[in-house]
């Protein structure tokens, strides 16, 4: 295989999560590493460079459906980083490009109907290329998929088994939405409407896990506010756990049914109070009711949230956290894994999780085959280690 010039290539370094990222990377001094910059602007991209004081990285200018360039592109590097959504309308011609050419690739894409459609299209090639292909490596879904595989681990450890019932309860989490994760869901929503077929997948707790897996254990999806009479809290639906839940149930299959052929997994906000559930609860919707009615879809898109590009100030991104509790149920009892991140989650923690994925990638795990992994199934300790060290999450496992 040819010399690589890069440990990585960032793709989109001028979106919102891009910027973040850059300003991560302009005060990383960690550890040695190459990196290159691609999008669509020079003038976007040079303004950026000089805005960071990051004259001496090269970049690359690349049109998301230009494949000869994106090859070029991919040849040049280990890994790509993509951070251009909505994938479902954007994000093909870079995954199929990588999976070709061996190239790994990660991305930060919450969206199952095209981690589907990208698993049908191109898992086979990027098996025989050996490209490793990281979905959803941002807030979606590592501390999701982190937080389940160490609470098995945990408890294997503990017990010699691993248990079939976990809870996923986040207890705090502040932070903003970007006008490309907007987007991003709004498309989702706008795919199902006119897509019968694919709102029967989307309700699949199983969709992306490999032809022929056993499970068919039926899964807890949270609608309402409920009380939990074993956790002695209120609970809400939980926006994230469309794709966390599916990735986790992957990871299970990739990981040959560890968990076990009738695991159960589930995700929800909690709450002290059933006023405060039941108004998160009617809040959110009320958004997906309205976010599916054409007209109302386009006020929202143009008229009241964020547009692509718009997002969380720094401030806001600073003062953002997330803890989440990992409830795994053992014979006597309840045992309890933290995952945490001292950032807002979907933007100062995605761009510095998805910064460490690549270099993973990069560094850490030359013997990982080519394929569609998952963060828990394919980077696990290594991808846990580095996060902890360079990205201010923590995974912890908590006293009775």
């Amino acid at each position: 295989m040819a010399e690589k010039n890069f440990d990585f290539i960032l793709y989109g370094a001028t979106s919102f999560v891009g910027k973040i990222m850059c300003e991560y990377l302009a005060d990383y001094d960690a550890e040695e590493f190459k990196w290159a910059m691609a999008g669509r602007s020079e003038k976007k991209i040079n303004d950026l460079k000089k805005e960071l004081s990051l004259e001496g990285i090269q970049h690359f200018i690349v049109d998301a459906e230009n494949e000869v360039l994106l090859e070029q592109m991919a040849n040049q590097t280990k890994v790509v980083i993509s951070t251009v959504g909505p994938y479902a309308l954007y994000g093909e011609p870079l995954l199929k490009v990588c999976a070709t050419t061996g190239t790994d690739y990660c991305d930060l894409t919450g969206e199952p109907q095209w981690i589907k459609r990208m698993l049908d299209a191109h898992e086979k090639t990027a098996q025989a290329s050996g490209a490793r292909i990281i979905n959803s490596a941002g807030f979606d879904s590592i501390p999701s998929d982190l937080g389940v595989y160490f609470s098995q681990k945990y408890a294997h450890e503990k017990t010699g088994s691993y248990v079939d019932q976990i809870k996923m309860r986040v207890r705090k989490m502040r932070g903003g939405a970007s006008g490309g994760t907007v987007a991003s869901l709004l498309n989702v929503l706008k795919e199902a409407k006119t897509n019968p077929a694919l709102r029967k997948a989307l309700i699949n707790p199983y969709i992306l896990c490999p032809e022929g897996h056993p499970f068919s254990v039926r899964q807890k999806n949270h609608k309402k506010a409920e009380y939990d009479e074993e956790l002695k809290f209120w609970t809400m639906p939980f926006v994230m756990a469309a794709i966390n839940e599916r990735i986790v149930h992957r990871t299970n299959a990739l990981l040959e049914n560890r968990y076990g052929d009738d695991f159960r997994y589930d995700e929800a906000m909690s709450a002290k109070k059933s006023s405060d559930a039941k108004k998160m609860t009617f809040g959110l919707g009320a958004f997906v009711v309205g976010a599916s009615i054409t007209p109302v879809r386009w006020m929202l898109e143009n008229f009241i949230l964020p547009k692509p590009g718009e997002g969380p100030s720094k401030k806001e991104q600073l003062k953002g956290m997330f803890d989440m509790r990992f409830f795994a149920k053992l014979a006597d009892g309840y045992q309890v894994v933290k995952v945490e991140g001292d950032r807002d989650p979907g933007y100062g923690s995605t761009a510095k999780m998805l910064v460490q994925t690549a270099l993973t990638l990069a560094k850490d795990v030359p013997d990982l085959p080519g394929g569609f992994w998952t963060p828990a199934a394919g980077l696990n300790e290594p991808l846990r280690n580095r996060l902890e060290k360079h990205a201010g999450v923590s995974v912890s496992l908590l006293d009775d």
